[in-house]
């Protein structure tokens, strides 16, 4: 077996260099919405393809394809959920109006043009000919009811846990050809926000199903369409011959998954699989040894970090949790559990991200000043358990268990680690009600407009939809930000909000995540910083 610290030079070099230097910074976005500097942007390109580097291929006969995840999708409704694991599945059926390339550029999907109307309106022209998969024409109505759906609590039977990902949007309504949306400010990245989210759904089809149907049946407009649903077991998709652009590749595609990593890599080397996420570092030599397959890693947009609820005991303390920044040893965690195959980090906002302050460091481990502040906090003797799940992020269990062990070295704390079912524990952090979740938990958060504001509204302003923090200022603040127009003014303002909450501690800021995943050698497909898996850009080779 490969030493375990294989160091991220070899690990990169195993996975073809392609790696070696990447950034997120190559992607567009950053919070930038392809507009001028008056803020009155367009996107007027009348083509467009989901992928810059589709598969541009007519499809010739079978070819299948299967994908295995470390946790299958927790349903089917694109908007009624809040994982990557869901989202990589529902993509493949349903489609926004606008989408990113492999290299994070916005491009136009469902929408063949965008534009700003006013300080607080934007217009989408809706692309002609498009079909749901149940033969219906996409219609303004549906786009403007599915805007509507996500952002309203009384639209659809749904309140939806993805109201903040189209944050500042306040409505849709249809007009000829196109809808008009509009927001409760200048909204800076509004076209960011349409380009990562906002699935698309027919309007008729929804009001005529219960939740509980929409959850395990799929009618949209992508390049896939259900053929077989196995709750926890996998999702079968077929080619979608009628699909808008070209017909896929791929004329089946199956999702399955596997919570333990050496699980994925037996499956991928045995070839019962084509695409698994997270390779280990120790297995990666495993994967590029075999003949049949090959690894492909990419920095990712995902913030791996321990929340810790500000209203409830110990948490509630600032020193406390500070204390608890200062007991980890970070750059241990990074080199010894992850192999140096991950970046340490001391805000929410990663590097390559608009709002990114390089002055909030990573906390530096010193364990006298964490049993200091313990002592300062009124909490000494305090016992903490860290609910984490297991097969969802990199090397998360063991992160987990470093980091209690590092916590219990202090003299006057103590922790536990409770290990639980990914989308158990996502159900409580996304159900609206900080009161459900954990008291101190490992999660990730992947942010794929490349914008601060993206990750700080949902995870630490009051109001966030899986929010364990609050602090006015902060809110205040963030509101001023997402009423200015992109530039110098707002990036200060975020990074302003950046350094409070480096200072406040609302997390144990631990790592920026790298995908590695292993694929077959009959593929070709090339992994995205964003995490998405998109078939319809596999083809074979």
């Amino acid at each position: 077996m490969p030493d375990e610290r294989l160091n991220r030079r070899t690990y990169l070099k195993f996975a073809g260099g392609a790696a070696a230097s990447a950034a997120l910074a190559g992607c567009t976005g950053g919070g930038g919405d392809n507009q001028n500097q008056d803020g009155d942007g367009t996107g007027d390109g009348q083509t467009s393809t989901t992928e810059s580097d589709g598969n541009g291929e007519t499809p010739t006969g079978d070819f299948p394809v299967t994908i295995t995840q470390g946790q299958m999708p927790s349903k089917l409704d694109p908007q009624n959920h809040r994982e990557t694991t869901t989202d990589n599945v529902v993509l493949q059926a349903y489609e926004g109006l606008l989408t990113r390339d492999a290299e994070g550029k916005i491009i136009q999907q469902l929408a063949t043009k965008y534009e700003r109307n006013g300080d607080k309106t934007v217009k989408f022209t809706i692309r002609e000919g498009v079909k749901f998969h149940n033969g219906d024409t996409l219609t303004a109505e549906d786009v403007a009811f599915s805007i509507n759906r996500i952002v309203k609590s009384d639209v659809g039977g749904l309140e939806s846990p993805q109201s903040d990902q189209l944050s500042g949007v306040t409505g849709a309504k249809a007009m000829d050809g196109a809808v008009e949306v509009t927001s409760d400010g200048v909204n800076p990245i509004v076209f960011a926000l349409f380009a990562s989210y906002g699935d698309i759904m027919q309007k008729s089809w929804v009001e005529s199903h219960d939740k509980n149907y929409i959850a395990k049946n799929m009618n949209g407009t992508g390049p896939f369409k259900l053929k077989n649903y196995t709750e926890d077991v996998k999702v079968v998709f077929e080619r979608n011959d009628d699909y808008w652009q070209d017909p896929a590749s791929v004329s089946e595609l199956t999702f399955n998954s596997a919570k333990e990593s050496s699980t994925r890599v037996n499956q991928l080397v045995n070839g019962e699989t084509d695409i698994i996420v997270n390779v280990p570092p120790q297995d990666a030599g495993r994967v590029k040894g075999n003949s049949k397959s090959r690894l492909a890693a990419v920095p990712s947009t995902r913030i791996i970090y321990n929340a810790m609820r500000y209203d409830v005991k110990p948490f509630d303390s600032p020193k406390f949790r500070q204390a608890m920044n200062y007991a980890i040893d970070l750059p241990s965690i990074v080199k010894n559990v992850l192999s140096s195959f991950a970046d340490q980090t001391g805000q929410p906002t990663l590097k390559e991200f608009t709002g990114y302050n390089s002055n909030a460091k990573p906390y530096p481990t010193n364990k006298k000043k964490a049993e200091s502040l313990v002592e300062e906090s009124g909490n000494a003797g305090a016992t903490i358990t860290l609910h984490t799940p297991v097969g969802r992020y990199l090397k998360d269990l063991e992160i987990a268990q470093a980091v209690a062990q590092q916590i219990n070295q202090l003299k006057n704390v103590n922790c536990s680690v409770k290990q639980r079912d990914f989308n158990s524990l996502a159900g409580e952090l996304a159900d609206g009600d900080i009161e459900t979740g954990p008291h101190f938990y490992l999660i990730g958060w992947g942010n794929a407009t490349f914008d601060a504001s993206q990750t700080i509204i949902p995870l630490l302003t009051t109001d966030g939809a899986l929010t364990s923090y609050s602090n006015e200022k902060v809110d205040k603040l963030m509101k001023e930000a997402q009423n200015m127009p992109d530039g110098d003014k707002r990036t200060s303002k975020l990074k302003e909000i950046n350094k409070i909450l480096h200072d406040q501690a609302p997390w144990i800021y631990l790592n920026q995540q790298y995908s590695v995943y292993g694929v077959s050698e009959r593929l070709k497909w090339k992994a995205r910083t964003d995490e998405r898996i998109d078939a319809y850009a596999i083809s074979p080779k």
